[in-house]
Parts: structure tokens; C-alpha cells; sequence
């Protein structure tokens, strides 16, 4: 079946860094696109950052631009999410969605909490 599984989050102080990941199973990884999707602590889901199937086509939020960088590596059916600069706006539940295409999300990881605080 499909899995999502995220590791890497934690607590980290502002202006520091955390690599997310996102391990894929249970389909064709190299053929959906996949996205970082946050929920923050009593608010609704954000859309942090989308990859394309083929890692060229990359879009961010624009509170995440210039600090956020999403990468996948087909090899491994793996995403990542780096983070720098975090913010403690940045806290939140961080999940990574599929669709294929641009059609909507069908399948979700259960999230990997990351609370950015001093």
C-alpha cells in the first residue's frame, strides 16, 4: 500500500536549521508530484512547497522563499525539505502530500512536528 513516512523534525532555536525527509513506498514515486504541507498549532493546513515528478519544477510559499529549499531523489524515493533560517512562525505539524499531476492529493504522511523556540 502507499506510505508516507517524515522523520527530522525537532527543536531547533531561531535561525536554525532542520533537513526534513520523506520516505516513499508502495508506488511509483518518480511519477507524482510531491509537496510540504504545515499545520501550525490551532490553524488551518498550509502548502509550504511543491516538486514536479521530474525535480525541475519547484514552487514555494512565500514566507518560506529564500530560507526552504524541497529536493527529491528518485533513486531513493525520497523528499527532502531544507530548512535554514527558521523562524518561530515556522512551527508546525510538517506533512508531504503526492498527486499526480495536478490533480488533487490522495495520500498523506502522518507529519513530523518541528518547533522552532528559544
Amino acid at each position: 500500500q502507499v506510505q508516507l513516512v517524515e522523520s527530522g523534525g525537532g527543536l531547533v532555536q531561531p535561525g536554525g536549521s532542520l533537513r526534513l525527509s520523506c520516505t516513499a513506498s508502495g508506488f511509483t514515486f518518480s511519477s507524482y508530484h510531491m509537496s510540504w504541507v504545515r499545520q501550525a498549532p490551532g490553524k488551518g493546513l498550509e502548502w509550504v512547497s511543491e516538486i514536479n515528478s521530474g525535480g525541475a519544477g519547484i514552487d514555494y510559499t512565500d514566507s518560506v522563499k529564500g530560507r526552504f529549499t524541497i529536493s527529491r531523489d528518485n533513486t531513493k524515493n525520497t523528499l527532502y525539505l531544507q530548512m535554514n533560517n527558521l523562524k518561530p512562525e515556522d512551527t508546525a505539524l510538517y506533512y508531504c502530500a503526492r498527486r499526480w499531476s495536478e490533480l488533487p492529493y490522495d495520500s498523506w504522511g502522518q507529519g513530523t512536528q518541528v518547533t522552532v523556540s528559544s
